[in-house]
């Protein structure tokens, strides 16, 4: 993860620890749901940023996912999310675009003569229909094959001397953006930077970035799958250091492409952050990997972020301090083993981060916000202020100043 150190030497990058949400489930399905939904523990199926844009978005393309189908954080009843499957051959109705943009926006425009009838569900299929015609002429302008960032010479600075031999072959390949071998150090495999199965994550991240950057959309994001390392995730090198890497060049490449080639967007006025449905075990299980758990950690990164140096930090780990209002503690019994003995204890509720990004980043009203995430200044939630959390006693440290 050393790609990390620039950003977060800046203090551009932010680690909150100890987070997830009271009466935490262990199942994938039911805790990805509470994350995307902002409601833990109930059957709410309206997802956080679909709240989110319902409140405050104006254009046809507010949200964008990049990914095999939309998720449940931009799903609802009265907005109709885009979402793209293939950003390398981008297509609606299987009609290859751009070239066939006229004939297939005619072909749309041909057959929606009448209006839906108002029936259930009705809306949002005019919804889509609407979205489906604004998003032509915003998708017609951009190369999803494109390469903005065709090598970063930085790369032959201070940090990564190790990794870059100036005389050798591939010299100065390292894209921001590595969708293939010959992109990912020059294709020599012991240079490259990200291991050779995400390169379709890569274009996927790609994709959102060259959304963002060049239409108005507010949210666009994409999905890294791999994370459920039941058996050999490995140590220094393996499964888990691979999808780390990941990580790690995802928010350097990021960070590279909206400072040097912003449009709209410039990294100053960006942030990304990451969501999981929960942490791994403290202790490696008997088949070498790690087993569904409580709390984990959720990284924020931007030039806005409050990050190492940055309004007094010391550092930019935040929640893994003695000295944090719900203090961490070292040894067996301490917060790593603060669940059942061998899970990772939580301080932070994610909504308390996902809530002041939405605030404070993203401009909603604290009226707007307390009906984006239901119950944030209740006094029993404590996600604001901090507090002993009603749903099951646990002591959290509400908002976290991230921003």
């Amino acid at each position: 993860m050393k790609f990390l150190a620039p950003i977060y030497n800046a203090g551009d990058l932010a680690l909150v620890h100890r987070v997830a949400y009271p009466r935490q489930s262990r199942s994938h399905f039911d805790s990805q749901a509470y994350w995307e939904s902002g409601e833990p523990n109930t059957l709410v199926r309206e997802g956080i940023f679909y709240r989110t844009l319902l409140e405050s978005a104006s254009n046809s393309l507010a949200g964008v996912s990049i990914q095999t189908s939309l998720p449940a954080l931009f799903k609802g009843s009265q907005i109709a999310v885009t979402n793209i499957a293939d950003p390398t051959r981008y297509a609606l109705l299987g009609t290859p675009t751009p070239a066939a943009d006229g004939k297939l926006l005619n072909s749309i425009l041909a057959g929606n003569q009448a209006r839906f009838a108002d029936k259930r569900s009705r809306e949002l299929v005019q919804l889509s229909y609407e979205n489906l015609v604004g998003t032509l002429d915003l998708f017609a302008g951009i190369d999803f094959d494109e390469d903005p960032t065709p090598g970063d010479p930085t790369m032959q600075g201070n940090y990564y001397q190790d990794d870059v031999d100036s005389d050798g072959p591939g010299s100065g390949h390292y894209y921001l953006f590595p969708t293939n071998a010959a992109k990912n150090g020059g294709g020599t495999v012991d240079r490259y930077v990200v291991d050779g199965g995400a390169y379709s994550f890569f274009e996927q991240l790609k994709a959102a970035a060259l959304v963002l950057n060049h239409t108005s959309a507010v949210i666009a994001g994409t999905q890294m799958d791999g994370f459920d390392t039941h058996n050999n995730q490995g140590g220094a090198t393996g499964q888990h250091a691979n999808l780390q890497s990941r990580i790690a060049w995802a928010l350097y490449g990021l960070r590279k492409y909206f400072t040097n080639h912003a449009d709209r967007v410039s990294w100053s006025n960006l942030v990304v952050v990451t969501l999981s449905e929960f942490g791994r075990t403290t202790v490696q299980n008997s088949n070498n990997g790690t087993d569904h758990a409580e709390a984990g950690l959720m990284w924020v990164a931007g030039g806005g972020v409050k990050g190492y140096g940055k309004g007094g930090r010391t550092s930019g780990v935040i929640g893994g301090h003695p000295s944090d209002p719900v203090p961490w503690a070292t040894g067996p019994g301490g917060s790593m083993f603060g669940v059942a003995g061998r899970y990772l204890q939580r301080a932070i509720d994610y909504r308390s981060v996902l809530g002041e990004l939405i605030l404070d980043h993203l401009g909603a009203t604290q009226d707007q916000l307390n009906r984006i995430i239901p119950g944030y200044t209740s006094a029993g939630e404590h996600l604001q202020g901090g507090g002993t959390s009603s749903a099951d006693g646990t002591q959290i440290m509400g908002e976290v100043d991230v921003v």
